[in-house]
């Protein structure tokens, strides 16, 4: 009797997915079969990949993270192998050692983040820099403010100079759509954020301000981080008009919304952790 409707309910589904019961039980069987998993396991990564143009430069963890969101598990031996088998791994470009000086005092009682860029709650730890992009008609530079909280970009803009100003209203662009009065914002020691006018800007929204230690590019590292994945999943040698729109798209619909990070529990875009974190506090309250 269990068998017959065991039998009843495979019918159904194959009529219902379109598939025939005996490509059915060709796919039960294949289960049992290492070649076969590692031929399903593939085709669910080539899925991953070709979700978005810029999933090509997923590594290990990411995949298995977006894995994992499938309800899959899998080993990262098994996972490099595949990636490897078909291509989808890219050589680590080695990091360049950076020059260090030695800090005054005052810097280092300036540098309130101390290359601490963890958060528990959003829109208190603030991260900012700029970082310019060569496009075949000049340079392009980008300024953005990132949450240590979830890693989310909170307003960027992209201009063909790199004066004060674009901080400034980068800065205020930010404390126009999010709360973060009480926030300390931390950036390297450019004239444009040791300017009156930046800080001055701080100020007026009671944002403190953290600086870099003079040569020490660590003390910004996750920003940096920021940079080196903008760019190595974005085209070079484009105009800035279309990088310009390229890079919106990529950050404000992909990187925030999309894009595995690694950093957030189960590897949550930014901007899914900050909806997950105020719907549950929502519910405690």
């Amino acid at each position: 009797m269990y068998e017959h409707r065991n039998r009843w309910f495979i019918n159904i589904m194959c009529d219902i997915l379109e598939v025939s019961e005996t490509g059915y039980y060709r796919y039960v069987r294949s289960l049992d079969n290492p070649g076969k998993k590692d031929e399903v396991l593939s085709a669910t990564m080539r899925e991953v990949i070709n979700e978005s143009p810029f999933n090509d430069n997923y590594g290990i963890e990411r995949m298995i993270l977006a894995l994992a969101q499938r309800g899959i598990k899998v080993g990262k031996r098994r996972a490099t192998r595949i990636m490897r088998e078909n291509g989808w791994l890219h050589e680590r470009r080695r990091r360049p050692f950076g020059l260090t000086k030695a800090t005054t005092e005052i810097q280092e009682q300036e540098n309130l983040i101390k290359q601490n860029f963890h958060s528990n709650e959003p829109y208190q730890k603030l991260l900012t820099d700029i970082s310019q992009v060569v496009c075949c008609d000049g340079k392009l530079y980008i300024s953005p403010i990132m949450d240590c909280f979830n890693g989310e970009i909170l307003s960027l803009l992209m201009r063909d100079n790199m004066r004060r100003e674009l901080c400034i209203d980068t800065f205020k662009a930010a404390a126009n759509r999010f709360p973060i009065a009480g926030a300390t914002l931390h950036s390297d020691r450019g004239s444009q954020y040791t300017s009156e006018d930046f800080k001055s800007a701080l100020a007026c929204h009671n944002v403190s301000q953290s600086l870099s230690g003079v040569g020490h590019c660590y003390d910004n590292a996750r920003m940096e981080s920021f940079f080196a994945t903008l760019k190595k999943e974005l085209l070079y040698r484009m105009k800035k008009e279309q990088v310009k729109k390229i890079i919106f798209r990529y950050v404000f619909a992909y990187y925030n919304r999309i894009r595995i990070y690694t950093s957030n529990p189960e590897g949550l875009p930014p901007a899914a952790y900050r909806r997950k974190m105020e719907e549950d506090q929502l519910l405690a309250a």
